[in-house]
């Protein structure tokens, strides 16, 4: 095995192993407040410039705008968020969505991998979680259990 391959094999499973808790099962039960208050601020820091303050999102956020890219969607009741399971939610904001969408799909969302902690991902997500209604909180929930 030549340095160059054994250095390329290592980047790669340092890469795989550091999204392998986004396999892991999902959290579909409530968090506490703790870990919601900590996912406020973490959103506050990153994610309400787009996505905003009381996560109502961008406005035409369901139609392309002059780039062609989406702007970025509302996380309360009035937006998709809640149709998505935790694991794939995790997955967009490690890996951002031009990266879990594919095929040449082109988004303003980054990844958030380097930036962002794992726990802190989590928390964000009970953040959002913990401002949806009822109908809402249980559909994801379920969505969750499935995946």
């Amino acid at each position: 095995m030549t340095r160059r391959f054994a250095l390329t094999a290592l980047a790669l499973g340092a890469s795989l192993a550091a999204g392998v808790w986004l396999l892991a099962a999902p959290r579909a039960g409530l968090a506490d407040a703790g870990e919601i208050a900590r996912g406020s601020e973490v959103y506050e820091g990153f994610c309400a410039a787009c996505h905003g303050e009381n996560l109502q999102g961008q406005p035409d956020w369901q139609r392309p705008g002059e780039t062609g890219r989406y702007p970025a969607p509302p996380h309360d009741a009035t937006g998709h968020t809640w149709h998505h399971s935790d694991k794939v939610l995790a997955q967009i904001i490690y890996w951002g969505t031009a990266a879990m969408v594919g095929n040449g799909y082109e988004s303003d969302m980054p990844a958030f991998k380097d930036t962002i902690s794992e726990d802190d991902i989590l928390a964000v997500l009970s953040y959002i979680k913990s401002a949806w209604p009822e109908r809402e909180a249980a559909y994801q929930r379920q969505i969750t259990l499935q995946n």
